[in-house]
């Protein structure tokens, strides 16, 4: 009896310790090679060898910037394939350690958006539509519902609906120029929509999903000294809570609760000073109603002028004109126009300029004031971050597009009047069009810039907001009325 006992043992010590040699943690080498083995792996390498492989060979062809930035594209979807492989290693961090965690991404994405600033290049909106689609990226922060962002199929296709607005752009530039431009257009939109979307539709609907058991990732120390050795692991979670639990009371406190502890530690009316009859302003002798001319006035402060760069007005390379910081100069004029070369407007201020001739593409960036006339435009005809700017098109423009512009009076000709109009921020903007009697005046038409959103059968219907009259309705409490806005006008003169 006792021998059979002794036999049941040792078998059940046997099977104890086969079992603790089976769950001990595989090294971190097998852990990833497992991870990079996983079918959402597997097809987020897919999605990269068919789109943006795709998508880099059209860059090749065009070069120049937009390679570059497309390098940039290509790196990033690269970092968000290491870290959804991580994701699979590591369990889910707190708001600091997520900051951490995306760390290498993030830069990649404020790479890009770098890419956009300073002077404006021929290829702008290949860059900005780039920048704006990698925020795309961002789906793979989401960590409920209560994070603060869409889930990552909405946030994908979010995204890329601000990036097409440049995206357009590029379209409408290069249609009739240059195909490899079109096609470099067309599979950015595929990587996103589907590639992007569907991938992330497959295999993450509801976010990554961390491991449970996995490393842990915190924010990075405040130790001034890079060299200064690491913070010990942490206690176990059952020390850590009975600790803080038993030394919360006893521990000073930090930050704004440190503020609210100090003011409620005082009485209200601690270190005020009482306000005897003599301190009251209107027992006061030295002060009277009158001024004296002795009093000297307080100095007035003197507005500091913006800083203006030179005025510019040349034609760059045989391909570019450019007009730069021109301020009050009312007899600006391009006489001899090429079709293949464009007009670039920036910075100038209470000018007008004349365009006689076709060119193939205009724009005016960031001016005030500003009154511009032309002929023909081949492509497009832009204006952004501009405010109170008039415009005469004198003869045809396929495109029209206003950007984060305030104030707009757009004069047609009878030859424009089949142009497509593209608004985006866009406020206080007139379309003046030429009526059908030669001797009656022009016809004015607002655009809309208010919008209306309703909910039917199961889906958004979008209206222009109309206004009539001197009043508008309020959207958000129709029982109230407000003046229209007044639209501002500026006066072209030559």
């Amino acid at each position: 009896m006792a021998e059979t006992l002794i036999q049941r043992l040792e078998a059940a010590v046997s099977r104890l310790e086969s079992f603790s040699r089976g769950s001990q943690p595989q090294p971190a080498a097998h852990n990833a090679a497992s991870a990079s083995s996983d079918p959402s792996i597997v097809a987020f390498d897919d999605l990269i060898t068919e789109y943006v492989d795709k998508l880099s060979t059209a860059s090749d062809t065009i070069g120049g910037h937009v390679k570059d930035i497309t390098n940039v594209l290509r790196q990033a979807f690269s970092a968000q394939k290491e870290l959804l492989v991580k994701i699979k290693q590591t369990q889910k961090p707190d708001a600091g350690g997520m900051a951490e965690f995306l760390r290498p991404l993030n830069e990649k994405l404020t790479e890009a958006s770098r890419m956009t600033e300073g002077p404006r290049s021929d290829f702008f909106n290949h860059l900005r539509s780039v920048a704006e689609s990698l925020t795309a990226l961002a789906w793979i922060a989401y960590t409920g519902k209560n994070c603060g962002m869409s889930m990552p199929i909405a946030h994908v296709e979010e995204c890329w609906q601000s990036a097409e607005f440049y995206s357009n752009k590029v379209l409408v530039e290069f249609r009739n120029k240059d195909s490899s431009h079109v096609e470099w257009a067309k599979a950015l939109k595929e990587l996103y929509v589907p590639g992007l979307r569907d991938y992330v539709k497959s295999h993450y609907p509801l976010g990554p999903v961390w491991s449970a058991t996995g490393a842990t990732v915190s924010a990075p120390s405040k130790s001034s000294n890079p060299g200064a050795p690491s913070a010990p692991n942490p206690p176990p979670a059952s020390l850590a809570s009975s600790a803080s639990s038993s030394s919360s009371s006893s521990r000073p406190k930090q930050g704004m609760a440190a503020v609210f502890q100090e003011i409620s530690s005082k009485p209200v009316t601690a270190g005020l000073k009482k306000v005897t009859d003599d301190m009251k302003t209107k027992n006061r002798t030295d002060r009277a109603g009158i001024v004296s001319s002795g009093e000297k006035e307080a100095p007035k402060s003197v507005p500091t002028a913006a800083k203006v760069g030179p005025p510019k007005f040349e034609l760059v390379m045989g391909r570019k004109w450019v007009v730069e910081n021109q301020i009050g100069v009312k007899d600006l004029s391009i006489d001899d126009c090429d079709p293949k070369q464009t007009v670039y407007i920036f910075g100038c201020k209470d000018s007008v300029l004349q365009i006689k001739g076709k060119v193939n593409n205009i724009t005016v960036d960031k001016c005030t004031k500003m009154g511009v006339v032309f002929t023909d435009v081949v492509a497009a005809f832009e204006i952004v971050n501009c405010n109170s700017v008039e415009v005469q098109c004198q003869g045809a423009a396929p495109t029209i597009s206003i950007d984060n512009t305030a104030g707009c009076q757009l004069f047609l000709s009878k030859d424009s009047l089949e142009s497509s109009i593209t608004t985006c921020k866009a406020s206080e903007v007139n379309v003046m069009v030429p009526p059908e009697d030669p001797n009656a005046d022009l016809a004015e038409h607002p655009m809309p810039h208010q919008y209306l959103h309703t909910y039917q059968d199961g889906h958004f219907v979008t209206t222009p907001v109309s206004h009539s009259g001197g009043f508008c309705v309020d959207l958000d409490m129709e029982s109230k009325a407000k003046p229209a806005t007044t639209v501002l006008t500026v006066d072209i003169r030559f």
